[in-house]
């Protein structure tokens, strides 16, 4: 098991440096694995607030569901003018999509990402806008520079959860995030967490089908 990073909040924060992304995602019983956003467990969860209609103004990408982060699991900001968007980094989530919302909207955990995608069905939850920073990568300088996209599932069960429709939403909405954005569509700028600088993250994995991915990508973006 590799040491947990950090989300990597800015040097100037006025708030103490929150602690090891995964560490967190454990939760009270600490017993989730390591890859993505290792999970917490299901009694150490909050339960989410019920979702509303999202709005214009809410999503970025409209098939989205709008389910807020807690404000203090992510940086607010003004990207691109801030910050360019120049990657999207694919995570895998080692907990349940139910689990995850309420992960994120934990204003104890200090972790987030932008979308979170249902192995089932491939619906989509957008938790942080794309012009504020999510809490995702582990390194700040890949947070301040990148999209990132949860998956549901667990990496060791790749053919459980990586379902037709997960692949197809998150390619759908990662086409969407590079039209918008500008970003090449391409491997060097669609990048799995293992592959971010510094990463101690093994998601998300041998199993995630990377050509597969790609070609629907492609096909999306045309």
């Amino acid at each position: 098991m590799a040491h947990p990073s950090r989300p990597h909040r800015p040097q100037h924060a006025s708030a103490p440096p929150p602690t090891g992304r995964r560490a967190l995602l454990r939760g009270a019983a600490g017993f989730a694995l390591a890859a993505g956003i290792a999970g917490a467990s299901a009694g150490a969860a909050l339960a989410r607030p019920a979702s509303r209609k999202p709005s214009a103004r809410d999503v970025d990408y409209p098939e989205a569901e709008w389910v807020p982060a807690a404000g203090g699991n992510y940086t607010g900001g003004d990207r691109p003018s801030d910050y360019p968007v120049e990657f999207v980094v694919i995570h895998v989530t080692q907990e349940t999509y139910k689990n995850t919302l309420d992960i994120f909207q934990n204003p104890d955990k200090q972790v987030s990402a932008h979308y979170v995608t249902r192995s089932a069905d491939g619906h989509v939850a957008q938790l942080v806008r794309e012009k504020d920073i999510a809490w995702h990568a582990g390194n700040w300088d890949y947070n301040t520079r990148s999209i990132g996209i949860e998956h549901e599932g667990w990496i060791e069960e790749p053919d459980k959860w990586f379902t037709d429709a997960l692949y197809s939403a998150s390619a759908a909405l990662t086409a969407d995030i590079c039209a918008r954005h500008g970003i090449p569509v391409d491997r060097r700028y669609i990048i799995g967490h293992n592959e971010v600088p510094g990463a101690d993250h093994t998601d998300p994995g041998p199993g995630w089908d990377w050509a597969r991915y790609m070609e629907l990508v492609q096909a999306a973006s045309r």
